[in-house]
């Protein structure tokens, strides 16, 4: 594996760079403070991804992976594809502010469960879609297979019942991914999921929340109330294969578990990087030829931080890359979640700590990306769902077998 970044990549990563700089911080503050106002500023920058999306078979939104996907790649002998792309632009676009990637037109981690599991005509029918996902319920959160919500065949529609909480972009969004049982008696081999488009009659957003960070990203709670949804709108096969289980839908994971780590990644490069600015400003040397008894506890906590955020980086970028040669990955990719949303938190704080009254203050972006930074550890599946799931995969268990 090759650490360096992809030639072909370097002037997308480039491009994300100048929009995090330049677009992202100016407004970061100001959506901060505006919790559920949308960032209308997003509007010109989502159409110019989309442009680029259509222009590029490696553009670097963050919804590239999604709308593409490792799965989708047909070339032979492909080493860095949709999901590298991606993950090198959510690094740098979350530099600038996890917030607003998160409230990006188009870039929702709906759209990576179609690319994941869709077939070609849906592929194409909702291509242009801006799909949240509807996952957890309020009994029910990082354990996917515990859903109840419940879709019912009925002639050409299913009807959908059920509520789910914290969708990402549950209000903004176009339409939602959601993971129903078809049959509960089967267990998760009867999850399936589906796209429900907005203003679909028996879906109804019922509460947006009040978060601690990312407050530039709406996320909703939603209803679902005898709403017949197409038959058509079920996500890849509808036949039940108890053998598979739900492995299908699990996929989705797959691909944006690095994604989620790349977020964290990238939040917590912008929080080491201003700190070691005002460090040096404050009269600290940083010269890495030093042992680290010889120098300040500042710039030997900093070595430290740098060297976390470093392993989470590369751990990262392998998950992705395994994604792209289409090599199983749940492994790398939850060691990935695991590792860069533990780092970015630890990272985060310990820079407010390092900043003392600037980092606590709003003069300073650094208190904002720790408040940011702490939904990394948790969404798409929390820290310790994450170390389960490493567990089981080294072990050789199932679910059932190592709970």
């Amino acid at each position: 594996m090759n650490l360096e970044t992809p030639k072909k990549f370097r002037g997308l990563q480039q491009q994300a760079q100048q929009v995090a700089r330049h677009y992202f911080r100016p407004i970061s503050r100001k959506y901060d403070k505006a919790e559920h106002a949308y960032p209308k500023e997003l509007d010109l920058l989502a159409a110019l991804l989309d442009g680029m999306n259509e222009g590029s078979p490696d553009a670097v939104g963050a919804g590239s992976a999604s709308k593409r996907g490792a799965a989708r790649e047909e070339q032979e002998g492909i080493r860095n594809g949709g999901n590298m792309a991606a993950l090198l632009g959510v690094m740098e676009l979350c530099w600038g502010d996890v917030g607003l990637l998160l409230a990006m037109p188009r870039q929702g981690l709906g759209n990576a469960a179609i690319a994941a599991v869709a077939n070609d005509e849906q592929l194409t029918r909702f291509g242009r879609t801006w799909a949240a996902m509807a996952i957890t319920e309020p009994g029910c959160g990082s354990d996917s297979a515990a859903i109840h919500a419940t879709a019912v065949k009925d002639g050409d529609h299913y009807i959908l019942n059920g509520e789910k909480i914290f969708v990402t972009s549950g209000e903004r969004a176009d339409s939602v991914v959601v993971w129903a049982s078809l049959d509960r008696s089967l267990g998760r081999a009867a999850i399936k999921s589906f796209v429900v488009e907005k203003g679909t009659p028996g879906m109804t957003v019922t509460r947006l929340e009040k978060k601690l960070g990312i407050k530039a990203s709406d996320t909703a709670s939603i209803s679902f109330s005898d709403c017949r949804v197409p038959a058509a709108n079920l996500l890849g096969n509808a036949e039940i294969d108890v053998q598979k289980g739900f492995a299908g839908v699990m996929e989705t994971f797959d691909n944006t578990r690095p994604l989620v780590a790349g977020m964290a990644v990238g939040v917590a490069r912008a929080a080491l990087e201003r700190t070691r600015e005002l460090l040096t400003q404050a009269g600290g040397r940083f010269g890495y030829a030093k042992p680290l008894l010889t120098v300040s506890h500042a710039e030997a906590t900093l070595y430290r931080l740098e060297a976390e955020w470093e392993a989470a980086r590369l751990l990262t970028l392998k998950a992705a890359w395994m994604a792209d040669n289409k090599l199983p990955n749940s492994k790398e990719a939850s060691i990935a979640k695991a590792k860069a949303g533990r780092v970015a938190s630890e990272v985060t704080l310990k820079c407010v700590e390092l900043a003392g009254a600037l980092g606590y203050g709003e003069d300073e972006l650094l208190e904002k990306w720790a408040r940011d930074s702490k939904i990394l550890d948790i969404f798409e599946g929390t820290q310790q769902i994450q170390l389960l799931i490493v567990a089981r995969r080294l072990l050789g268990k199932s679910s059932s077998e190592l709970k």
